[in-house]
């Protein structure tokens, strides 16, 4: 396992629990952190989330994790052991929406 994929598992960890313990806004208690993916210099840290709600919950969410990501950073960096925390990008994870949009087709493909 590459160190990047370690320090990914243990970034992934780290934001679910900052997320859920440490940030006050009640909005952001549904979030759920499903992958982290780093760079290979550690620099970037691009975070998959998901959220159950509507499409404008989801694009709030989005906002108000760009509004913690100060707070959620700092909380990071005291979690880690490493000398710089990567940058934070989060973005929402789509491949469940898109696995179920393939599984109708697919459904819908055998029905006929």
């Amino acid at each position: 396992m590459h160190r990047s994929d370690r320090v990914s598992k243990i970034i992934e960890k780290e934001l679910g629990k900052i997320i859920f313990e440490d940030v006050k806004d009640d909005r952001l208690r549904f979030v759920n952190i499903t992958t982290v993916k780093l760079t290979k210099d550690l620099s970037y840290a691009t975070v998959y989330y998901r959220v159950i709600g509507t499409e404008d919950q989801i694009k709030a969410t989005s906002q108000n994790l760009l509004d913690a990501k100060g707070f959620i950073k700092m909380k990071l960096s005291k979690a880690l052991t490493i000398r710089k925390v990567p940058e934070l990008i989060f973005k929402y994870d789509e491949s469940i929406d898109y696995g179920n949009k393939i599984e109708a087709i697919i459904k819908e493909i055998k029905s006929k």
